[in-house]
Order: structure tokens, then C-alpha cells, then sequence
């Protein structure tokens, strides 16, 4: 079984889990953090680094790209959009010149799984940003040796739960960095 499909596996059991800031217990509540963290823990037993508290509004007040710094130490870059798969981690940027505060899993429609409607395509969380630069670049169907490119992406919605979402082009536009999980 691939790192992928085991990322996909381990998230999709994190749906319906309530929104809880700093949050990362399965079922009891987690945030788009806690839900990485916590698919870490299912694939590799334990944390990669300590995670210290940090307030709803970290993003805005330190202007640190600390969520891309820290998938550049412990995930393999994806080259682009349509090299990734689902299973693969995504971090979202919501306006130009803000740090990356978002994050979630890419996943594919699955016709049994209810789709969410959080986010830009049903719940305003910002800004579009047009001309940022990173991985979204299209709605291409076929990725990289013939694998479809995801299409939805798991994460923990704000004031609801973990949902799987459609990866509308307003969240597309907002990619700032793709990351595969490394093999164990």
C-alpha cells in the first residue's frame, strides 16, 4: 500500500470530527493543524516536532511562513499541481502578501462521501488572489503519467467539522505548497 493511500485512508476517518482550535484528537476535535499532526501519528507513531500554542490569528500577527517551513522539513516537495495525488499535503494562502495558514489533504469525488461546502466556493473566507504565484494552475482533469489530479481535498473547516471539499478554482488559486508524506 502506497503513503498515499495510507494518508488518504487515515483522513478520511477523521471526517465529521469537530472543529476544535489547537484540536487534534480524533473524533473529540481538531483544526487543519491537528488533523496533519494527527495523520502523522497514525503513520509514524509520534509527532516530528513539538507544536507550541498559538492563537487563531497567528498567520496575521508574526507574517512567518511557519506552516511551509515546517512541510519543508518533514514532507517531500510535489513539483506542481498536476504531479500530486490525493493523499498528498496542501497548504493554502488566503490573500496575497499573508503567510500560509491552511492546510489540508487532496483527495478524489467519492460518489459515498458527502461533499462539503466549505470555503470560497460557499463560505467566504477572503479574498480571491489573482496572480499568486505557486501550484494552482488549472483544472486540468489528468496529472503526470496518467493519474487524475485530485479534485476535493480534506480538511478542518472552521466553526464545523473535518469535511471533504471540492477543490473549486477560488481554492486552487489560493495553493501555496504541495507535499507527499515521506515512505516509511
Amino acid at each position: 500500500m502506497t503513503i498515499n493511500v495510507r494518508v488518504l485512508g487515515i483522513a478520511e476517518q477523521w471526517i465529521g470530527t469537530p472543529y476544535r482550535h489547537q484540536g487534534s484528537a480524533i473524533g473529540i476535535g481538531c483544526d487543519c493543524l491537528g488533523l496533519v499532526r494527527g495523520i502523522w501519528r497514525g503513520l509514524y507513531g509520534c509527532e516530528p516536532e513539538h507544536v507550541p500554542a498559538y492563537a487563531a490569528d497567528w498567520a496575521e500577527r508574526s507574517g512567518e511562513e511557519r506552516l511551509l517551513e515546517a512541510a519543508a522539513r518533514h514532507f517531500r516537495p510535489v513539483a506542481s499541481f498536476r504531479h500530486s495525488l490525493p493523499g498528498d499535503l496542501v497548504i493554502f494562502r488566503f490573500r496575497p502578501g499573508c503567510a500560509a495558514k491552511h492546510a489540508g489533504i487532496l483527495a478524489r469525488h467519492q460518489a459515498s462521501t458527502a461533499v462539503g461546502k466549505g470555503g470560497p466556493d460557499g463560505g467566504g473566507t477572503g479574498e480571491l488572489c489573482s496572480g499568486e504565484s505557486g501550484s494552482g494552475e488549472g483544472a486540468e482533469d489528468e496529472g503526470v503519467q496518467g493519474h487524475p489530479v485530485p479534485d476535493h481535498f480534506i480538511h478542518a473547516y472552521e466553526q464545523s467539522a473535518v469535511t471533504r471539499s471540492t477543490l473549486v478554482p477560488a481554492w486552487r488559486r489560493r495553493i501555496a505548497g504541495l507535499y507527499r508524506f515521506p515512505e516509511v
